[in-house]
């Protein structure tokens, strides 16, 4: 299966579209959704601890994930195979890897996506009802929007979301005067003077809206009718402007860290109470009206990254099974296509709404009872591992009789994979390390 499947590179089938401002989409939707609550507050924070000293540091991780989603969005473009399928090609132990991993980890990041949407809400209208209750009724209106709605809509309502978080980020930017002649200095690479400077810089790094959405990328430009190579120069230019958006958001919140909370010797908590206390010094410097903004803007922050999650990786999470399914059937030989994505008849599956379901119901009970200490650990390792397997995973596929010729890597497509696959290695290795194993058995 490994080097003989059929690629869809015959320009006969697609002619070349030159890239265009009015094909934009999927690189929106990947934006929205990898840049969340907490990847807002890690920026923030590194604001408040260094000023503008790892300035650089965002901009590197940017530049690191536009390497990443464009290999994904390659791969699928070029031998009109998804991630999947070509994981599969690597041998039974991905598949392993990946149904451990979208099992634990969609249970987790289920309660914490519902409890990161809440949270703006109870704070915008705090005599409602109570954080779970605001929580899950996020979760069940994600549910339902992506339930019943296909890409073209989910993308379209995506899109006035980052609008909103575009202008909130943009305007509290501007609004807490950075100094713009700093701001420049942070873009020489320069380690901050403090303990574990390394590891804190490698992890704004990696953190710059960094996660399973990556790998989600290429099914979303699939769905939106790309399935062929013609639409390499499309998605690239759709790439970029992903995480030049991403850069715009990370950005934004560094300035308001290094202005507003470095400046002031401020310090906040790490997750999404961090951005509450934010918005409380924000109504203290700048008045009420500026703090529901933002609020506003935390809950597009929050809440595009339950939806475009609730839909990316259901659709991952369905092109899993038909893969599994493929094999029990005997075809495993038989690609799973980008084009069976576009069709939109797996966003109506029943692997893609039990999926929807998983993330949306069983993790309510966390909500109430608490996360399970050994489940959180499990996830935790997870999710580091997630990262430099995709990376290493998209260096073999894309390097391989796999991919066509003229789409496999050049040496600047293999030394930015190899540098995000070795930098989520270091960041997988200490988040390991820093598992407390001694109170897990």
């Amino acid at each position: 299966m490994a080097g003989t499947t059929e690629s869809n590179t015959d320009e006969s089938i697609s002619l070349p579209r030159k890239s265009s401002w009015k094909y934009i989409g999927p690189g929106i939707v990947v934006a929205a959704t990898g840049v969340g609550a907490g990847d807002l507050v890690a920026t923030l924070i590194a604001g408040s601890n260094f000023g503008y000293t790892l300035l650089w540091a965002a901009v590197i991780g940017c530049v690191v994930k536009i390497s990443l989603a464009e290999a994904a969005g390659r791969w699928h473009l070029s031998t009109g195979r998804t991630l999947f399928d070509g994981w599969a090609s690597l041998g039974r132990w991905t598949t392993w890897f990946f149904v451990v991993y979208v099992v634990v980890w969609g249970f987790v990041y289920g309660a914490a996506a519902m409890s990161s949407s809440g949270l703006p809400l109870q704070a915008l209208f705090p005599d409602v009802m109570g954080l779970k209750w605001w929580a899950m009724l996020t979760g069940v209106v994600g549910l339902v929007f992506v339930w019943f709605n296909k890409y073209e809509v989910f993308e379209k309502v995506m899109t006035v979301l980052v609008g909103v978080m575009f202008v909130v980020t943009v305007y509290l930017a501007i609004r807490v005067t950075p100094n713009l002649g700093d701001a420049f200095a942070g873009l020489l690479p320069v380690l901050p003077d403090e303990k574990d400077s390394i590891l804190n810089t490698l992890g704004l790094i990696g953190g710059v809206g960094g996660t399973i959405t990556l790998a989600a990328y290429g099914y979303w430009v699939n769905a939106k009718g790309w399935t062929n190579a013609g639409w390499m120069k499309v998605m690239r230019f759709d790439n970029r402007v992903a995480y030049l958006t991403t850069g715009v958001f990370v950005i934004a919140m560094l300035f308001v860290g290094a202005e507003l909370l470095h400046s002031a010797d401020v310090a906040i908590a790490s997750g999404d109470k961090g951005l509450i206390q934010l918005g409380d010094i924000l109504e203290k410097e700048y008045g009420a009206g500026t703090a529901k903004l933002f609020l506003i803007g935390f809950f597009a922050t929050s809440f595009t990254s339950l939806i475009g999650v609730w839909h990316g990786v259901s659709l991952m999470f369905a092109d899993f099974v038909e893969r599994y399914r493929k094999d029990r059937l005997g075809a495993g030989e038989q690609a799973v296509t980008g084009e069976e994505v576009a069709s939109g008849a797996r966003e109506k599956s029943v692997p893609f709404r039990a999926y929807l379901l998983w993330l949306t119901f069983p993790p309510m009970i966390l909500l109430f009872q608490g996360q399970p200490f050994r489940l959180v650990i499990i996830y935790g390792v997870l999710g580091a591992a997630f990262m430099p397997f995709l990376a290493l995973t998209l260096v073999w596929l894309l390097n391989s009789g796999r991919t066509p010729r003229e789409w496999r890597n050049g040496m600047l497509s293999n030394a930015m994979l190899v540098i995000a696959g070795l930098l989520f290695l270091v960041l997988c290795v200490k988040q390991i390390a820093d598992q407390p194993w001694a109170d897990f058995f």
